[in-house]
């Protein structure tokens, strides 16, 4: 497998990145039209931390991890580092000591479609990480890949510069042209949603604050008193 090293390829601006940062992915994928999940195989390995940075990606072969060595060089503040192989794998190609380097580099966190390894490590430096697997199987350096060109994780395509917005509900990708326009959809979201619950705090239901209550006659739903539906079930 021979591959390609692209280098300085063009990123969302900062000032956009920053204020995704502010939203769960919950509500910048409902913004992005509930598009741009990566799926729920992909799993933090710790809890209560949100970032969202710009991707620098890698394609690797399946138990090899030569092309995350190559990325390290490409990786700045404010990345993630996005991991995916050229078919299925679940070996531990990320650890401690790729996430020193990376630390030092103002990287903001891992996202591959592989495995991991090093975990309690990794929390106890406060370098955040997502994977589909935590596996202490070893990897080798022996085969080329690519850094910064497009991949895919789950049906997303992932491309370098664009935004990965992840928490402990998962992890999700932001088009690099899209940014500003998501980050401004997801505070109006943010907003309709503050005003939704303070009316819950209040007591409103969301059958009415939705009106649901025409969407549930319109689908033929009744209301019956316990003993009106328990004589209906009689032989």
């Amino acid at each position: 497998m021979s591959g390609v090293v692209v280098t300085d390829p063009p990123k969302a601006a900062a000032e956009d990145v920053e204020a995704l940062a502010a939203y769960g992915v919950a509500t910048v994928s409902e913004a992005m039209g509930r598009t741009g999940l990566l799926g729920p195989g992909i799993r933090p390995v710790q809890q209560g931390v949100r970032i969202a940075g710009t991707a620098v990606t890698v394609l690797s072969w399946p138990g090899d991890n030569l092309m995350i060595h190559a990325a390290v060089e490409q990786c700045g503040e404010g990345d993630v580092l996005v991991v995916t192989t050229t078919s299925p794998s679940t070996d531990g190609m990320f650890g401690e000591l790729f996430a020193t380097a990376l630390q030092r580099r103002g990287v903001r966190g891992v996202v591959t479609a592989a495995g991991i390894r090093d975990t309690q490590e990794l929390r106890e430096m406060g370098f955040a990480a997502w994977s589909r697997a935590v596996s202490a199987q070893g990897t080798v350096k022996a085969t080329g890949g690519s850094v910064n060109v497009p991949v895919a994780v789950d049906g997303q395509v992932i491309r370098p510069g664009d935004v990965i917005v992840a928490d402990d509900d998962g992890v999700m990708v932001v088009p690099r042209e899209h940014a500003r326009r998501v980050a401004e959809a997801s505070e109006a979201r943010e907003q309709k949603e503050a005003a939704t619950r303070a009316a819950f705090v209040e007591g409103e239901l969301g059958l009415d604050r939705y009106g649901l209550r025409d969407k549930l006659e319109q689908l033929g739903v009744t209301y019956q008193s316990y003993d009106e539906h328990a004589a209906g079930e009689r032989p």
